[in-house]
């Protein structure tokens, strides 16, 4: 366990990152559910593979224990609102779907229709890391359209309060 010296270390430096924040989108089949999440990394090249860790406290995180596959959307700086409806509403509370224009995708999830850069990746390994589940996605489908401008990055969000207790 860190010292609080080194955890208040830690916890500066990761607030001054500039991480890019993704929506996640998925279905367990029965229902649909998204957030706002800015843990990710690709962790391998061949086969391309995809790690994204969601809070335990997420809805989407309850609903991808019995999904197969995720959504993972990136979204520019211009669509910081959509990154804002689903980081600071919970599904458990709001449908965050109406609130925005989306449509069936790859396998039936949820593609937000605003994104034009996202991979839809199936679930190959889920891993308890603490407060969050990664999950391994093994990417199946995908586009990299234009960004509408730079990459949305946390500071761009950062105050932001999340849908969920911390």
């Amino acid at each position: 366990m860190p010292t609080p010296r080194v955890a208040d270390a830690f916890h500066d430096i990761a607030a001054d990152l500039d991480y890019p924040m993704v929506v996640v989108t998925t279905s367990d089949g029965t229902e649909r559910a998204g957030c706002l999440i800015g843990f990710l990394a690709q962790c391998s090249i061949d086969p391309p593979l995809l790690m994204v860790w969601m809070s335990k406290r997420n809805h989407t995180t309850r609903v991808a224990a019995a999904a197969t596959s995720l959504l993972v959307h990136f979204p520019s700086r211009d669509e910081r609102e959509l990154a804002v409806l689903f980081g600071s509403q919970t599904g458990d509370e709001v449908d965050k779907f109406s609130r925005c224009r989306w449509e069936p995708g790859p396998e039936g999830l949820p593609l937000l229709s605003d994104c034009s850069r996202w991979v839809a990746g199936h679930i190959v390994e889920r891993v308890d890391t603490g407060d969050h589940v990664g999950h391994l996605l093994e990417p199946f489908d995908g586009a990299a359209g234009a960004w509408a401008s730079a990459q949305l990055g946390f500071q761009s969000v950062k105050d932001v309060e999340p849908g969920h207790s911390p």
